[in-house]
């Protein structure tokens, strides 16, 4: 199998407004999804991020004391997954519960390093 890293930008907006029982039921979905993707052996690791960071410039002579992106393009978190093809993983993204909040993701395979 091949390794693929998920992407999860955005979503933010809609997610800051949600009542906390909606976002128990959100949590909840992101653990069946997982807990699903774990017993099929196609989850390596992933986690939310937190949006305060840096961004280096310049061959690192400039730091900004923030992400680059903003808004539907801040990056709020990631997931390693095993799939057999870019096809596959792109039908395994499909159940991210991200997509409850208008995010979007971007999916990209990890070349191997031999």
């Amino acid at each position: 199998m091949k390794e693929f890293l998920i992407l999860i930008r955005g979503g933010q907006e809609k997610y800051n407004t949600v009542s906390p029982s909606d976002m128990q039921k959100h949590m909840e979905h992101w653990q069946q999804w997982m807990g699903g993707l774990a017993k099929e052996d196609q989850l390596v690791g992933g986690q939310p991020l937190l949006n305060e960071g840096c961004t280096m410039t310049e061959g690192g002579k400039k730091i900004t004391d923030r992400p680059f992106a903003e808004g539907k393009e801040l990056v709020g978190g990631y997931l390693l997954i095993k799939a057999d093809s870019a096809d596959h993983a792109t039908d395994i993204a499909k159940g991210c519960p991200s997509f409850e909040y208008d995010c979007s993701l971007e999916i990209r395979e990890i070349a191997p390093m031999e």
